[in-house]
């Protein structure tokens, strides 16, 4: 039987590089790890201070959060 990371689709997170108005947005995917583990452990890619804004399970939130947030 698969494990239950293995059947669910990647995450994608977008977040702000600190809580001042002017941060840079960024946006980071991880096709290895789950949801759980992205939002309660130290996850290379994302600094300490950064600010969560969206999370999302599954391939299409990438695209559509490309456009939202203009993120190249």
């Amino acid at each position: 039987m698969a494990r239950e990371k293995d059947l669910i689709g990647p995450v994608t997170v977008v977040f702000k590089t600190s809580n001042r108005s002017n941060a840079q947005t960024k946006m980071k995917t991880f096709r290895n790890r789950s949801v759980d583990e992205v939002l309660t452990e130290k996850v290379p890619g994302i600094p300490d201070n950064a600010v969560l804004l969206e999370v999302g399970i599954g391939s299409k939130f990438e695209q559509l959060w490309k456009i939202k947030y203009k993120i190249n």
